[in-house]
This record gives C-alpha cells, sequence and structure tokens, in this order.
C-alpha cells in the first residue's frame, strides 16, 4: 500500500501579519503563526496520524511550524530532509512590497496577473540585490543559474516537481507517511500536479496558513482523496482571507 501524504502550510509570519510579499525573504513566525504551528500538529494527531518522514524548505517559517507541528505529534524526532526547491515563490521587486499598496500603484489586473498569473512572473531583482538568492550564504552550494530573480507559479511547478519524483513520491510507494511542510506557492504547485488542476483554475487556489491537507492515494500514485483536516469553516475562511490580501479578488 502507498503511504499517506499530508502537506502544511507555514503559520503566520512576520511579512504575512504586515500583508507584505515574502517570496524568498527569511522571516519568522509570530506569536500566532507558532500558535497556528502547534494547533496543525494537535490536529494531524486528533486524526491519528503518525509520519515516518518528513520534508521542508530551507526557509525559517517552514522549519519551525514542522518543528512545531511534530513536538505537539510527539514526534519532535523525525527525520527530515530540507531542500530549496520547496522554497516559497521568489516574487522578484515585488519583495518586501505592501500588498495593497501594490494594486494601488500598478492596479488589479497587473497584481493579480502577478500573484495569481500562471505564466505572468513579476520584475526580477537584480544580481546585487539582496533579494537575490545567490547572495544568501545557504544557497551557496547550487550553481548561480538555478537561482531565480523572480519566478511565476510554473516556474515553480518546474522546480518542485522534479523534487517530488525524486525524493517524494519514492516514499510514497514504498509505504511511508509523509509530512511536506513548505509555502503557499511551491504547495499549490504541489497541489496543481496531484490534483489536476488546469492552469486557469489554479489561480482560484489559495491554501490557507497552518491547515494540515491530506492525500490518500492509489497504488500507482493516483489521488483517492485530499481533503483539509479540522474545522471546515475556519479552513474556508482562511483561505478566503488569503485571498482578499492583495485586493485584487
Amino acid at each position: 500500500m502507498t503511504g499517506t501524504l499530508v502537506i502544511l502550510r507555514h503559520g503566520q509570519s512576520e511579512w504575512n501579519l504586515k500583508n507584505l510579499f515574502t517570496g524568498w525573504h527569511d522571516v519568522a513566525l509570530t506569536d500566532k503563526g507558532a500558535e497556528e504551528a502547534t494547533a496543525a500538529g494537535v490536529t494531524m494527531a486528533d486524526a491519528g496520524l503518525r509520519f515516518d518522514t518528513s520534508h521542508t524548505s530551507l526557509q525559517t517559517r517552514a522549519v519551525i511550524t514542522q518543528n512545531l507541528a511534530l513536538d505537539a505529534m510527539g514526534q519532535a524526532w523525525l527525520p527530515v530532509e530540507r531542500n530549496w526547491r520547496l522554497n516559497e515563490r521568489h516574487y522578484g521587486a515585488l519583495q518586501g512590497l505592501d500588498k495593497k499598496e501594490t494594486t494601488e500603484l500598478h492596479g488589479a489586473d497587473q497584481v493579480h496577473a502577478w500573484r495569481r498569473g500562471y505564466a505572468t512572473p513579476p520584475p526580477p531583482v537584480p544580481l546585487d540585490s539582496p533579494e537575490h538568492p545567490i547572495n544568501d550564504p545557504r544557497y551557496a552550494h547550487l550553481p548561480p543559474d538555478v537561482l531565480p530573480a523572480s519566478e511565476c507559479l510554473e516556474d515553480v511547478v518546474d522546480r518542485v516537481l522534479p523534487y517530488w519524483y525524486d525524493r517524494i513520491a519514492p516514499q510514497l510507494m514504498a509505504g511511508l507517511d509523509v509530512l511536506v511542510t513548505a509555502h503557499g506557492n511551491s504547495l499549490r504547485a504541489l497541489l496543481k500536479h496531484l490534483e489536476n488542476v488546469s492552469d486557469n483554475d489554479i489561480a482560484d487556489v489559495n491554501i490557507p496558513t497552518g491547515a494540515p491537507r491530506q492525500y490518500r492515494f492509489d497504488d500507482h500514485l493516483g489521488v483517492v482523496s485530499a481533503s483539509y483536516l479540522g474545522d471546515a469553516d475556519a479552513v474556508a475562511a482562511a483561505a478566503a482571507a488569503v485571498a482578499a490580501q492583495a485586493g485584487t479578488a
């Protein structure tokens, strides 16, 4: 039998609270974000879940979220792999800007295309920008030409899927139960693949912070079921709040 997969977006970060485009910028969780992470662990434990292995990005908000969730499950010891391919989408020159102010400046259509359009990346940052990952020591082991200056969701799909096929899918095929803690867009990229969401429809998919989504598969890794754990009304309200952040919905 194939294993079970749970994807978990990190808890609220400091820049989520400020409504800023975050991307690859590394920020901490807020107190609320830490509470969301712990609550996610309790929710998964209450659902009877136990994991065999886990994955995160290289970004602090995802790493700490997973640590807190697993601690709440009594699984702080769980093996973890961290990889840049699970990082958030790089928002290019938008990183650090207020989402609603950016909408007022550039217009709702343009910001919606940058934020939710499948193939429209924001303007890139220059190589000497502190927002370019080439200047971050955690990526020093990677070839410079693989590091993005800006990404659209299509770009994120292209970098997430090799990690899915090479690392996560084989573990599920071996019967392991797997937790992946990452970000709104890297998880949207994975969800798009798993649930066969079209390029157009993925624009309307919003993943709330701290809400575990569970997948069960057939023997060929076809999705048999996919659903959020916990209070359905609370999850729906949180997803609607994500959609409204830029004032373009």
